[in-house]
């Protein structure tokens, strides 16, 4: 809940009233791993913070270090991707990069991009969704590039999967893409946000 700068968890049954368990915080992101611990990002303080079942205050798990461009800093944080080992993944917007942190690391890794702001192969411009299978292949969502492109786990460069062909709304095109999820299926369903609608792809036909 980004602009009363708070998290709120709602009951699935019977969801008429949610319950503040995060409070002062400039939340962008947030996912939550396998124990019921929340990772949420904050766009103010540069940071992720790890919240397990009851703690309020949380434990900084990426960034955490001022705004800027080092391995231990990032700089207007917005979607989080944590995996099996806990590894805390993060589009670090205004440096158009993906970071990965390795759980308890005090600096991460530059997993996709990383070379400025642009739209060639080994760039990103302005990156916010993301998600990584269990190979390490980053899935990011390039809003300003109105692209999704796929990086293997070690590449210098990653390739658009989705969109890349200009803004527009037609149904090859995206603009401003926010938020990306796959399925069990393997289906890609991305947050079209300035076309305002949800798009699915079947990413075995590319459709």
């Amino acid at each position: 809940d980004t602009s009363n700068r708070r998290v709120v968890r709602w009951p699935r049954r019977n969801g008429t009233s949610g319950e503040t368990i995060i409070s002062n915080i400039d939340c962008v992101g947030l996912t939550m791993d396998e124990n019921g611990s929340l990772y949420v990002t904050d766009d103010v303080k540069n940071e992720v913070r790890r919240y397990r079942r009851g703690e309020s205050q949380g434990t900084v798990v990426a960034g955490g270090n001022g705004s800027g461009n080092r391995l231990d800093q990032l700089s207007y944080p917005q979607y989080v991707f944590v995996n099996r080992d806990h590894s805390v993944y993060v589009s670090d917007g205004n440096n158009h990069r993906v970071m990965k942190w390795m759980e308890g690391a005090k600096q991460g890794i530059v997993v996709a991009a990383g070379q400025g702001q642009g739209n060639g192969l080994t760039q990103l411009s302005y990156s916010q969704g993301v998600v990584v299978d269990q190979l390490g292949t980053v899935y990011v969502a390039d809003k300003w590039n109105n692209r999704i492109l796929r990086w293997p786990k070690g590449a210098t460069q990653g390739s658009v999967i989705v969109g890349g062909n200009g803004s527009g709304e037609q149904s090859n095109q995206l603009h401003w893409p926010i938020g990306l999820s796959f399925d069990r299926h393997g289906n890609l369903y991305v947050v079209d946000n300035g076309n305002h609608r949800v798009q699915k792809f079947d990413m075995r036909s590319n459709i």
